[in-house]
């Protein structure tokens, strides 16, 4: 199950990046968020990330590209620091070049953003990935100064939102905010929570307590699940609307059994309504399937063109939930 663990250093500078199986800062007091977008650069299909971080001090940018040469876990990234000082401009724009050939424009404005205490802004910016002409990505709700600033058309090919990869630190409640498809209206706000039910002490407790874990969409129980130390992984699905059914996985064998830092790591997976209702038949209980073989890296780049057209979504959000004592 375990997906290769780097939560990225947004500030250090580097121009090519591995994605290291160590977990390089895992440290209380600062929350990492990846988008990962499918798009067509340079004439090849590939997945562009861009990451946010925030420590106590400042917030940090990053972005990557992938490369083409067969190897999945190669990025070409530039990194942007946003320092907390006065006479700081937070505009700006920086050049790098994609295999040694293909040169990228990243152009961004965040002298009005609003980040309202998360770790990415919400409103009042944009950041605009450039190439020959055409913004082939960009993110923010600013977008039209991002073309009159970049001077440049939008791509042909509208790029897919295929991932999101949060890091969150709590001690025992872990939250965070999510649209389940990029045309949704509606903010869904996710809760995960675990508790020690020390009154349910019996043969089956550790330790004399009994654990349990919830899950909440916008307030609402959606999956309860006891006796956790031994039902650590499972797979369930919910209905967040009339529309959406999610398939949630969850793994939090090293919040039991692990020593260190510690992560639960938590899928979620929209589906199709008309896939529903056999996940619903399958899923009424919590259910040992391990985690799906899945990483934000193993995102295929088939035609853009099939997550336009119905079905069930490439979209997943992959949360790691950090416990903190």
């Amino acid at each position: 199950m375990h997906d290769s663990l780097g939560i990225p250093a947004c500030f250090s500078s580097s121009e090519k990046q591995t994605n290291e199986p160590a977990a390089t800062l895992t440290r209380p007091g600062q929350s990492v968020s990846m988008s990962v977008y499918r798009t067509k650069l340079g004439g090849h299909c590939r997945l562009i990330t861009i990451t946010w971080c925030k420590n106590l001090l400042l917030h940090g940018l990053s972005l990557s590209v992938q490369s083409t040469n067969g190897n999945n876990e190669h990025y070409y990234q530039c990194k942007i620091e946003l320092k907390p000082w006065y006479f700081w401009r937070k505009q700006g724009s920086k050049q790098f070049v994609v295999e040694g050939k293909t040169t990228v424009d990243v152009v961004w404005d965040l002298k009005a953003a609003k980040f309202n205490g998360e770790t990415e802004p919400q409103s009042g910016y944009y950041v605009a990935i450039v190439f020959e002409g055409q913004v082939v990505l960009l993110v923010g709700d600013l977008r039209k100064d991002a073309y009159q600033k970049t001077r440049c058309r939008p791509a042909l090919i509208e790029p897919i939102l295929v991932s999101r990869k949060e890091h969150v630190f709590g001690k025992k409640k872990f939250t965070t905010r999510i649209k389940f498809h990029e045309k949704d209206l509606k903010f869904h706000e996710i809760s995960v929570e675990s508790n020690n039910n020390s009154s349910r002490s019996n043969d089956s407790s550790i330790c004399g307590f009994d654990l349990e874990l919830e899950i909440k969409i916008d307030g609402q129980l959606a999956i309860q699940v006891k006796h956790l130390q031994w039902k650590f992984r499972g797979n369930e699905s919910i209905q967040v609307s009339k529309s959406i059914v999610v398939e949630v996985y969850w793994d939090v064998h090293d919040w039991l059994f692990g020593s260190g830092p510690r992560h639960g790591l938590f899928i979620f997976k929209p589906v199709s309504s008309s896939s529903s209702s056999s996940l619903s038949s399958s899923s009424s209980t919590p259910s040992s399937t391990s985690m799906p073989l899945l990483t934000i890296q193993e995102v295929s780049c088939g035609p853009l063109e099939d997550d336009n057209a119905g079905g069930s979504s490439s979209f997943c959000l992959f949360l790691y939930t950090w416990k903190v004592e």
